[in-house]
């Protein structure tokens, strides 16, 4: 089963291809996703990498977690479900349908 995790504080010159090799020594990479900006099409500094076995994930997440990079200490970790906005408050706890 693949396990997509995140990995944060890039430095802004990281490539797919360079986190493709880095996170292949730990196993089998399926997809990495650099995040660009979408105004200036520049990377934001964080990217998802969804490695093949779970378990090179959190061999990966092991090794790499606050391991340098150009300089930056990278923060890797298990990708976390992306929250859906239901649009139930108004942002201070209330009920939006007043």
């Amino acid at each position: 089963m693949s396990k997509k995790l995140y990995v944060g504080n890039l430095p802004f010159t990281s490539t797919e291809e360079d986190l493709r090799a880095l996170f292949g020594r730990h196993g089998s990479v399926d997809s990495v996703n650099v995040i660009m900006d979408r105004e200036t099409g520049r990377p934001r500094g964080f990217a998802f990498v969804e490695m093949t076995e779970a378990s090179a994930a959190t061999d990966a997440i092991k090794a790499l977690d606050g391991s340098q990079l150009d300089g930056r200490s990278m923060k890797v970790s298990e990708a976390q479900d992306k929250q859906r906005s239901g649009g139930g408050s108004d942002g201070f706890g209330r009920s939006s349908r007043y």
